[in-house]
């Protein structure tokens, strides 16, 4: 019990530059607070004493306005930072050296009593706002954009953003001198990608147009089969983006 806090307490060290002390993580750090006292909730809920593990997760919620469901499974070093309007539900997985920001859902979906909510795998940072919704995974390593809305699986170190959550890119260096990296600002735009694949085949038909002539022989020019074959390419690319499988 006093190494899982003693890890909690350096994981705030790890994770948010704001740190200044022990005595400051433990006493003013509401995501700490509710972390404690989901293990707390999550041991009366094991031993079946479900009203008060209730009551003990609803104190928790009035106390820092984060709400963890009692069911939840969370592993080690766990951190919430700021944590204000978080809701982590019934059964949510979520694996060690977790990151998640203030006013995350890991929401369920369907009425069923049956797995309804996300698994976060290790090392994964969920951005201010976002919401991941259903029984979906999130591979470890990966970092899901603020306010965005994922609500398919996401391959390991993937970075995702967007509304669907679309995958726009690799987390290599999610983890820097075994610190969180912060460069939370530094991400793609989906949407110029997307538009620069269409102002591409727009090209791409003009030149067609211009080489729609066939050749004396009566065969089309190289120059149309390569025309031909980009077009393709910038249709396949618009469809995976449009699936949600990125650019």
């Amino acid at each position: 019990m006093f190494r899982a806090r003693r890890e909690d307490i350096r994981a705030a060290f790890e994770r948010d530059p704001a740190a200044r002390s022990a005595w400051e993580v433990v006493t003013c750090y509401p995501g700490l607070h509710a972390i404690w006292m989901y293990r707390l909730a999550n041991f009366f809920w094991r031993n079946r004493l479900r009203l008060i593990c209730r009551l003990v997760s609803h104190v928790a919620r009035w106390l820092t306005g984060i709400e963890i469901h009692p069911g939840a499974t969370i592993g080690r070093r766990f951190f919430i930072d700021h944590g204000m309007g978080i809701v982590i539900g019934e059964t949510a997985a979520i694996a060690d050296d977790v990151t998640l920001y203030h006013g995350v859902t890991l929401g369920g979906t369907t009425w069923q009593h049956e797995k309804r909510h996300p698994t976060l795998e290790s090392g994964v940072i969920v951005g201010a706002g976002a919401k991941v919704l259903g029984p979906i995974s999130i591979g470890e390593q990966s970092s899901i954009g603020a306010n965005s809305v994922v609500l398919k699986d996401v391959p390991a170190q993937s970075t995702v953003i967007g509304i669907p959550g679309t995958v726009v890119g690799t987390t290599e260096s999610l983890i820097e001198d075994g610190k969180i990296n912060l460069d939370h600002h530094l991400m793609p735009n989906p949407v110029a990608e997307a538009l620069k694949h269409v102002l591409q085949m727009v090209d791409d038909v003009n030149a067609r147009v211009d080489t729609f002539h066939p050749d004396a022989s009566g065969k089309e020019s190289e120059a149309d089969d390569q025309i031909s074959d980009d077009m393709k390419k910038e249709h396949e690319k618009l469809e995976r983006f449009l699936g949600g499988g990125g650019i």
